[in-house]
């Protein structure tokens, strides 16, 4: 009855699912250390000391940025050079914006440097001075901002001396010297303002270290790859049944196995039927071929 399966009409179902099943499952165990990674890291973050707290380092030694190195202070000394505003920033549900200034260092290359954040909009927005002369700056270490980090803005289009996001790609092309891949913010306030004093703005987890959206993201696909491997199995053994019961009427006889070879419908178009008319032709030799009653 299952000889069927050995068709090569067949042969191509079967290897389609021979190789589906396991990919799912591949995806799925994926997903799932995924998500298990992250919960690693969560629970490794948690048992961490905080980052502030710990002893501030030069910033050459705590470069490039990881997990383990953001939100240590770093300490940097130059000279402020240029400066930003960021806009569309967020601080104890208020909107406002960064203050942002390039700490030229005796490497020849700048730090990022945020200042503080002010409530409002950052047009037209007066802002305190930078301090003048040689500094020396101690800030919690950031890695650089991407399109997914939070309170970005790609959209372009930016008033001039303004930048929608904190990275060495994007100030690369705003100032006429090299830019370190990271930036430090300030933890305490600068006095001053239009909008009074210069909020510090806390450091944020690094990417990927804790429970967040995408960490469930994982969870779901992971669920969802076993269940496209499931629905495989499944309709693979329904193919199978529903082949295997028209092999079996076929040889009940319940199906022919040829539909050409079907008896002809007598209700069908062109159907002889015997004639009723004994005059018509053909009329006697019926009733000469028919039996006689006794």
């Amino acid at each position: 009855m299952y000889r069927f399966l050995l068709t090569p009409r067949w042969w191509g179902i079967n290897l389609f699912v021979v190789l589906a099943i396991p990919f799912c499952v591949f995806m799925g165990t994926w997903q799932l250390g995924r998500f298990e990674d992250r919960v690693q890291s969560h629970e490794q973050a948690e048992k961490q000391p905080d980052p502030s707290t710990r002893a501030a380092k030069p910033l050459d030694e705590l470069l490039p940025v990881d997990k383990v190195t953001s939100g240590r202070p770093a300490v940097a000394t130059g000279t402020y050079a240029d400066q930003f505003l960021v806009p569309g920033r967020e601080l104890d549900d208020r909107r406002g914006f960064y203050v942002l200034n390039m700490l030229r260092t005796d490497s020849g290359k700048a730090l990022p440097v945020v200042r503080g954040w002010l409530p409002g909009s950052a047009s037209g927005a007066r802002v305190p001075a930078a301090p003048e002369g040689e500094v020396t700056v101690t800030g919690d270490l950031q890695a650089s901002e991407n399109a997914r980090s939070k309170g970005v803005d790609v959209r372009g289009g930016l008033p001039g001396g303004q930048v929608g996001m904190i990275s060495a790609a994007t100030l690369v092309n705003l100032v006429p010297y090299d830019v370190y891949d990271a930036w430090v913010t300030l933890p305490e306030a600068e006095a001053g303002g239009t909008g009074g004093a210069m909020k510090p703005v806390p450091a944020a987890a690094p990417e990927g270290s804790g429970l967040d959206l995408k960490a469930f993201q994982n969870l779901g696909y992971t669920g969802e790859w076993f269940v496209f491997a499931g629905f495989v199995l499944f309709m693979w053994f329904r193919l199978v049944r529903r082949e295997a019961e028209a092999v079996r009427d076929i040889a009940l006889g319940l199906v022919p196995e040829d539909p050409a070879a079907a008896p002809e419908d007598p209700a069908a178009p062109g159907a002889q039927e015997a004639p009723d008319d004994p005059s018509a032709p053909g009329a006697a030799d019926a009733a000469r071929k028919a039996p006689v009653a006794p």
